[in-house]
């Protein structure tokens, strides 16, 4: 089964907590702080795979979650970090963050891209160890992974892409030009999925890829067409197939009304270089077909074949070589469509915001505050102490007494809920 788009949402792995500790050995007193770091949480690696065809293995995966980091512990031991999924995809598969829209990795070669990282590791008693607190109880929980739901895009690598009405002899050329082996019928939207062929020139070769489902409407969803127009994106070479013999189209309009689709589809797609083959030239009144067309189609190379009787396939597939050549590389996508260009500067803005529910209710808002809220272990005056200190450092306590904050009132960080006090001491 041909699958090409799959939802799925991936869930980095958790860093492990870090460790209180104190040594504890014979004859040694006050030993002093041994907690060791957690270790990171495994990463979600999306690779580049020649032999895959489909997303069909991931259809049912609806949630991929990573290895959770090891907790430190005494002695100054470090958790061991948990270890990395890595996800096979075929070679142009296009990862998308579902929530932004934007794009996180095209994948056009066997390389590895971390798609959602890992969980930083919690830090142990020892690092919190200074000349003002020799015997911190203080240590600090990992990290959650990062957390998104991702749309996986496969949008086939070819360098030719096949476009034309349902029977207008596509699969019969592929077949003919290279050794796909596509079924071939007499009846409509015989192919139900994009086939692949490798043609072989001398020493060269190049892949064509013949889409199905082309009718009018395709572009708005009729058809197959919508969800296989994608696929001639990273052709370099559009070959409009036509049949000439009119049995079942006029040529004229046939070819009208595919053009109209690519156009109405992308502009980009319909801007490819692109020819005509003239297809069923074996067939009775194909010339005469083929000399009205030209009447009115006058802008574009037409290349006259027969699949059937192999008339000038070796010329197809020599010209469809030069075009290829010719053609100047180009990029599927815009860089400002990728995550990574995207970029976040807060300049004076303050990590976060807080807002007032009721009288005696605040919550705050911000992925700094938050962070360091999901480090932290309140397990001991001195963890509930530092984190205030770190909240007053940030503005925050200023910030709720403008907003009219008192004595007892209510302020909330995620699931934790505060009682604010004026006069904390710190």
């Amino acid at each position: 089964m041909f699958i090409d788009e799959v939802l799925i949402k991936v869930m980095a792995g958790k860093g492990g907590d870090g460790c209180t500790s104190f040594r504890h050995e014979k004859f040694i007193e006050m030993g002093g702080p041994d907690g060791g770091n957690g270790g990171k949480g495994g990463n979600i690696i999306f690779k580049g795979d020649k032999g895959l065809k489909t997303l069909i293995d991931l259809r049912y995966q609806k949630l991929i979650k990573g290895n959770k980091g090891e907790n430190g512990k005494g002695s100054n031991r470090t958790g061991a970090c948990g270890e990395d999924i890595i996800i096979k995809v075929p070679l142009g598969t296009t990862i998308t963050d579902n929530e932004t829209g934007l794009i996180i990795c095209d994948i056009v070669n066997e390389e590895e891209y971390i798609i959602a990282k890992g969980g930083k590791g919690g830090r142990g008693n020892l690092s919190f160890k200074s000349n003002e607190n020799k015997a911190p109880l203080t240590s600090e929980y990992g990290l959650p992974g990062e957390e998104k739901e991702i749309k996986c895009e496969l949008k086939l690598l070819a360098d030719v892409g096949l476009v034309g009405l349902p029977s207008v002899g596509k699969s019969s050329i592929i077949n003919a030009i290279s050794r796909a082996n596509a079924k071939v019928a007499s009846y409509h939207f015989t192919t139900l999925s994009p086939n692949l062929g490798v043609v072989k020139l001398d020493s060269e070769s190049y892949v064509v890829a013949d889409l199905p489902g082309l009718i009018e409407g395709a572009s708005e969803g009729i058809g197959l067409g919508d969800k296989f127009l994608k696929h001639a994106y990273r052709t370099k070479v559009i070959a409009h197939v036509v049949d000439m013999s009119g049995i079942e189209y006029d040529p004229v309009e046939s070819y009208k009304i595919i053009e109209n689709e690519l156009k109405k589809y992308s502009e980009k797609l319909y801007n490819k270089k692109r020819i005509i083959i003239a297809n069923k030239m074996d067939l009775p009144n194909s010339l005469e077909n083929l000399s009205e067309f030209k009447k009115h189609v006058n802008d574009t190379e037409i290349i006259e074949i027969s699949a059937v009787t192999n008339l000038n396939i070796d010329k197809l597939k020599y010209k469809l070589y030069e075009l290829i050549k010719s053609s100047e590389e180009e990029t599927v996508y815009d860089k400002e469509e990728f995550e990574n260009y995207v970029l976040y500067e807060f300049k004076e803005e303050k990590p976060y915001e807080i807002v007032k529910i009721n009288d005696h209710t605040y919550e705050i808002k911000g992925d700094k505050l938050e962070t360091l809220l999901k480090k932290t272990k309140f397990n001991s005056d001195e963890a509930v102490l530092k984190f205030a200190h770190k909240l007053k450092k940030l503005g925050v306590d200023e910030e709720l007494t403008k907003l009219g904050a008192k004595e007892g009132d209510t302020v909330k960080i995620l699931d934790h809920v505060f009682e604010y006090e004026e006069k904390l001491k710190y």
